[in-house]
């Protein structure tokens, strides 16, 4: 009986329903349901519509912690930099501790390439105390010793390339600093065993090898650490984009992006050369004791790396990798554009072809979307850019072991002749802060924005100064040296003091604080965030590039030419900044970072209007 009637109730809702209705296009059927059956559907509705709400209103709530600034806003209000995250401090604690092992091994090569064991020393590497001599191991001399520390410098900033692209297709930021971590580890350990005095005693043969093995794993883990560890840094501030807030005098002020970026890579940089001022140990140790502790204190500090890894380890933000689609379609879109033009890339409207918006007009549809063409545009307008920069490098404190050259031909009266490179991060330590909570605050205090551009001016004016004076050096050194222009060759050394060349270190690093740190912004808001690592690992190439540049002199890296090496970078330098500056000066007020947040925001669930929706069930 009960079946009876359920039956007839079924087909009473049957022949009073309307006509199914099919979507040719899904293939889905829409059937329209009468009574309680329509009010169950409803409630579904109307719980659907509620949770949107709610995420709509989550958003809403996150927007109005950070208020946009108007653009009256924008042109009225000081601009200030954001708190640093205590991650990125963290971070920047990592970076120091690997910059104090890289550069604490790095400065003593040189010595341990080119001299030979001290006659007289204590078979570690030390000369005889209270004599002008240098520390040395495998006597394989000056160019040997510019070959092999030029071709760890390329190798350190070439590699680079793989190790942002490892990271941003395959395994993450995070993943490739760790790798990068303990590769390295294993490069020190290696050439601690290459310096043992009883090892040197039997002569480069044996020495040599282990030492060289070292050196190019350590350029490899460099290479995968260092383009990794900068956006790492700037990947803890988790809004990117400019805010308005009040601060507690009631003065209503911009939080910049921009200058949160600058103060961030400033604390960043400064860091690194605390870091790197750790070559004032084992300048000192090769001096006194031998090479030995040189490399076991910069192997020392290099494993406090993975005791801070860990205990940041929950705290980090980790990027995960974006897989290869968006590299994949950057070398699409660049192909197509230069193509699409006849491979005139000087066009204006190069990018525009590639649009997805433009070439729908044409009946052309593509996999990318319009974002990710000015993206891939701004790219390589800051690849452009970075081009500039190997001219830089090699005037940042001379080419290879110039500078080191040029000191053990001075008077040093006990001090290695290696020391004066402690000069370098000595001065970024102390400039780091007065540019950061001192200078660029107070320029900002006046509504005077120094540019992008003109930082990296100032940066090249500033080197072209320090190869200058490298330069007159080496004049005066070859005008009083005993042995006149072959004063690198000679028993007794030039009257001149070390100490002057205290100015190349202090130029070049005045240099680094507004070129270095300014590139390393750039490389981080000009990229989309699945290609930071790599754009960062092009700033680096660059630096493989000049190292490259550097081999190439070689042969004239020698007496009597050595003024010529200092000088011959230093008018390429200046020339450079002349059509740099023209060339890339509109750049100074281009927008800092593209609002990388439109999609997110596109993805976010939106408030539809429950009465435009029809009360169906649908069925595939």
């Amino acid at each position: 009986m009960s079946t009876v009637g359920s039956n007839n109730i079924l087909t009473e809702v049957v022949a009073t329903r309307p006509p199914a209705k099919v979507d040719e296009a899904t293939r889905r059927v829409s059937v329209t349901l009468p009574g309680d059956v329509e009010t169950a559907a409803q409630h579904t509705r109307q719980a659907s519509t509620a949770a949107s709400t709610a995420a709509s209103e989550h958003f809403l709530d996150h927007d109005d912690n950070f208020p946009a600034p108007t653009e009256e806003e924008k042109k009225t209000l000081r601009k200030v930099a954001a708190h640093v995250p205590i991650t990125s401090f963290a971070l920047c604690l990592v970076e120091f501790a690997e910059r104090a092992s890289y550069y604490g091994a790095k400065t003593v090569f040189n010595n341990f390439i080119q001299f030979p064991l001290p006659a007289g020393g204590n078979g570690a590497g030390a000369p005889p105390r209270h004599t002008q001599k240098t520390a040395g191991a495998l006597g394989m001399g000056l160019q040997a010793s510019s070959a092999l520390t030029l071709l760890f410098t390329f190798l350190a900033y070439v590699i680079p390339i793989f190790g942002g692209w490892l990271a941003d297709v395959h395994t993450g930021r995070y993943k490739a600093i760790v790798i990068g971590v303990l590769l390295a580890g294993v490069a020190h350990l290696i050439q601690l065993f290459g310096a043992i005095p009883s090892v040197l005693r039997k002569g480069k043969d044996h020495a040599a090898p282990p030492f060289i093995i070292g050196l190019i794993i350590l350029a490899f883990g460099t290479g995968i650490f260092k383009p990794n560890i900068a956006p790492t840094v700037l990947d803890q501030n988790r809004h990117q984009k400019a805010y308005t807030k009040v601060l507690s005098s009631g003065e209503k002020v911009i939080v910049d992006p921009e200058a949160t970026a600058t103060r961030t890579m400033l604390i960043f940089y400064g860091l690194t050369n605390v870091g790197a001022f750790y070559m004032l140990a084992t300048t000192y140790s090769e001096k006194y004791v031998g090479f030995w502790l040189a490399f076991l204190l910069a192997g020392t500090i290099y494993f406090l790396l993975p005791i801070l890894l860990v205990g940041i380890y929950k705290r980090t933000y980790k990027a995960p990798p974006a897989g290869s689609s968006d590299l994949t379609n950057a070398f699409k879109i660049i192909w197509f554009a230069l193509k699409t033009s006849k491979f005139r890339f000087w066009r204006k409207d190069l990018w525009e072809r590639a649009k997805p918006s433009v070439l729908a007009t044409q009946g052309v549809t593509v996999s990318w979307t319009d974002d990710l063409v000015e993206d891939i545009a701004r790219t390589i307008g800051v690849c452009d850019i970075f081009l500039y920069m190997p001219i830089w490098y090699l005037n940042d404190g001379g080419i290879g072991s110039v500078a080191t050259n040029q000191a053990a031909a001075m008077t040093t009266n006990g001090a290695p002749n290696d020391l004066l490179s402690n000069f370098n991060p000595l001065t970024i330590i102390v400039t780091v802060p007065f540019l950061s909570y001192v200078f660029y605050p107070l320029l900002l205090r006046f509504n005077i924005k120094l540019g992008r551009i003109t930082r990296l001016t100032i940066g090249f004016c500033i080197a072209t100064l320090s190869s200058m004076f490298g330069a007159l050096i080496q004049w005066r050194v070859y005008k009083t040296s005993p042995c006149g222009f072959h004063a690198s060759t000679c028993d007794d050394v030039s009257p001149v003091s070390v100490w002057w060349q205290v100015p190349i270190m202090v130029f070049a690093a005045w240099g680094e604080c507004f070129c270095a740190v300014t590139s390393y912004e750039l490389a981080y808001a000009r990229a989309p965030p699945s290609m930071r690592g790599l754009l960062t690992a092009v700033f680096l190439f660059m630096n493989g590039l000049a190292s490259a540049l550097g081999e190439i002199l070689i042969p004239a890296t020698k007496d009597p030419w050595l003024i010529y090496i200092w000088a011959g970078p230093a008018v390429a330098l200046a020339v450079q900044t002349v059509i740099f500056w023209f060339r890339f000066r509109h750049l100074n007020n281009d927008e800092f970072m593209i609002d990388h947040e439109k999609e997110h925001q596109e993805s976010r669930p939106s408030v539809s209007d429950p009465g435009s929706e029809k009360n169906t069930i649908e069925k595939i």
